[in-house]
């Protein structure tokens, strides 16, 4: 396949993730409850604006290596190559673990809240036998799965 294919490829598999990723969002109801609890909701297309932007950005940047060469251009200055910088750097990266926690908390509670509906579910459909079968085979499958992807190194391979 020419490279011009294959950057086809990827462009349109990015696109399926993100796309995926707003529909995860968009089903555990994140922006209205963040809307809702803040009192803020006159502000909604804002919080959309903020999630589609910061997964184009993230998107781009796990794909691209930018952080190299913004690095090899910040050091080019003088102030950039100071203990100050460092220290501001530091402040900036535990902003940044902040957030990043801060959204892996409120995902994590909609998950659990949206596992709360589960039963209810499965009784619509009587699933009556098996549910717990079930569940166990899904965390044995993702305990698996994570032993094998960081047991064999895939991650290596991957960058």
């Amino acid at each position: 396949m020419t490279q011009f294919g294959m950057g086809i490829l990827g462009v349109f598999g990015g696109l399926m993730v993100s796309g995926g990723v707003f529909t995860a969002l968009l089903a555990l109801g994140l922006v209205p409850r963040f809307a809702g609890k803040t009192h803020t909701a006159n502000h909604i297309l804002t919080y959309e604006s903020a999630v589609v932007s910061g997964c184009t950005v993230g998107g781009i940047l796990s794909a691209l290596p930018i952080h190299v060469y913004l690095e090899r251009f910040l050091y080019r200055y003088e102030v950039f190559q100071t203990g100050v910088w460092n220290a501001v750097s530091d402040v900036l990266m535990s902003g940044g673990g902040f957030f990043a926690g801060c959204f892996v908390g409120c995902v994590a509670l909609a998950i659990a809240e949206l596992l709360d509906s589960i039963p209810i579910f499965a009784r619509r459909i009587q699933f009556k036998k098996g549910v717990g079968i079930a569940v166990l085979a899904v965390a044995v499958g993702k305990t698996v799965g994570s032993l094998v992807y960081f047991g064999m190194r895939v991650y290596e391979s991957m960058g």
